[in-house]
């Protein structure tokens, strides 16, 4: 659809990159869910490591910003269906347009944005001089926030409708919607989500703007292996020149005579030449 288009859209079919996310996000919040009903302490110890707490992941929790987006407390039943019916409705329209390895990976980066941006304003609480309550990082608002920063980049004129209200509004205003809320929140207790939130639209940005339409093809692979190998064979080269360069210096310093050429080969004049090394 062109990227003026004011058609207003409808949710995208259940395939794809969307089922796949939509599925993992529910399965972990039945499991926990079940968890919680059967062993709630353990439950709660589990989900509290697989959350994202920034002084636990500088301590070791090394897989926490791949695993705190699929995190959802099983109390919070309205927030977890407004995020995967988010996800369904943003994932599924960029799947349709980009597919499904392109769309995976704005998610990807948007959430480990997330999680980095989190990170960040902890390390610098005490530099900045503010208070920070720290709050653990859980769900996928922050991949949610990047899908639609990326859908206002490309798609800006594209009309949503707010559900359930029979309201339109253009992408890039709801974007601008949502970033104005970020920013409010920045005042606020939760100072650390709303920022976090900002650095998953800042990555999703960056992702929008640099990725290619399609995503990284398997032959934009090869192309860029080529590339590193031409670097790499390059260098080798280089090395050869110079040490033919330091080998014809010493020669010369015993009294010998050898040539190479421009590749770091060395040139045989005349092979049947017994005194060609005089």
């Amino acid at each position: 659809m062109a990227k003026g288009s004011s058609t207003a859209i409808i949710f995208p079919d259940f395939r794809g990159a969307t089922r796949w996310l939509i599925l993992v996000n529910l399965a972990s919040y039945f499991l926990f869910m079940l968890l919680s009903l059967a062993f709630a302490g353990p439950a709660m110890l589990l989900m509290g490591r697989l959350m994202f707490i920034p002084e636990t992941f500088l301590h070791g929790a090394l897989w926490q910003p791949l695993t705190y987006s699929f995190i959802h407390p099983p109390d919070m039943v309205l927030g977890t269906v407004l995020e995967l019916l988010s996800l369904w409705f943003l994932v599924g329209f960029l799947e349709g347009f980009h597919g499904a390895s392109w769309v995976t990976s704005l998610y990807a980066v948007s959430v480990l944005g997330t999680a980095a941006a989190g990170l960040a304003i902890f390390a610098a609480r005490g530099t900045l001089g503010y208070a920070l309550l720290p709050l653990p990082l859980f769900g996928c608002f922050g991949g949610i926030f990047g899908l639609l920063v990326a859908i206002a980049v490309l798609y800006g004129d594209m009309q949503f409708t707010l559900f359930p209200l029979p309201v339109s509004i253009k992408a890039r205003y709801v974007a601008v919607v949502y970033l104005l809320v970020a920013l409010a929140l920045l005042y606020g207790q939760q100072r650390m989500l709303a920022f976090a939130q900002l650095g998953g639209a800042l990555a999703g940005l960056f992702w929008a703007r640099l990725a290619p339409r399609r995503g990284f093809s398997l032959k934009l692979g090869f192309a860029f292996s080529e590339r590193w190998y031409g670097l790499r064979n390059r260098y080798y080269r280089w090395k050869r020149r110079r040490a033919a360069r330091k080998f014809e210096v010493y020669m010369r310093r015993q009294g010998r005579t050898v040539k190479f050429d421009g590749q770091g080969r060395l040139i045989d004049e005349d092979p049947d030449d017994k005194k060609r090394w005089n």
